[in-house]
């Protein structure tokens, strides 16, 4: 996917997963702080980075070099249908990085790219973005206020702190 959108080495790609459970899975020193905020908040627009566990040998562009990964559980019904049957997915904006979120797939484009399936449910709405925060050991922090307030978060978890 990397290639397919032209990434630089460190473009690290994101995860979806099915559930919380699945990402306790793969992640390590997830706090009560954090689950807390992903019971409340996923499915949804709030992203985790996590540290990875030890026994994964992912790369996600990365090659291999960072020990965190981001995390979310998303709305779609469908989406998460697939990552119930195939378990979590590393995955990639259709747009190249930086830019803007491509919210209808352009027929004359797909015919250029090198994929076996596109799925297309019919042009997207345009959104908040998700929030972003990092958890580790030394606690929950915002990295990117989104969708979901920092008002919010601190209902849930209040010791969330600012990135």
């Amino acid at each position: 996917m990397h290639v397919l959108r032209g990434d630089k080495t460190g473009v690290v790609a994101q995860v979806l997963a099915h559930s919380l459970d699945t990402v306790k899975g793969i992640s390590r020193d997830v706090s009560p702080d954090t689950q807390a905020l992903c019971n409340q908040f996923w499915p949804g627009l709030l992203s985790v980075t996590l540290k990875p566990s030890s026994v994964l040998n992912w790369d996600l562009g990365d090659d291999k070099e960072l020990d965190w990964f981001n995390v979310r559980v998303p709305k779609s019904k469908f989406i998460r249908a697939l990552l119930k049957a195939s378990g979590p997915l590393a995955v990639a904006s259709a747009s190249n990085a930086g830019e803007e979120p491509m919210l209808k797939i352009d027929r004359t484009q797909v015919k250029d790219w090198n994929v076996a399936v596109v799925f297309d449910n019919g042009a997207l709405k345009s959104g908040p973005r998700s929030t972003i925060i990092e958890a580790d050991a030394g606690g929950v922090r915002v990295v990117r206020e989104g969708a979901i307030s920092v008002a919010e978060m601190e209902k849930v978890a209040p010791r969330i702190s600012m990135a």
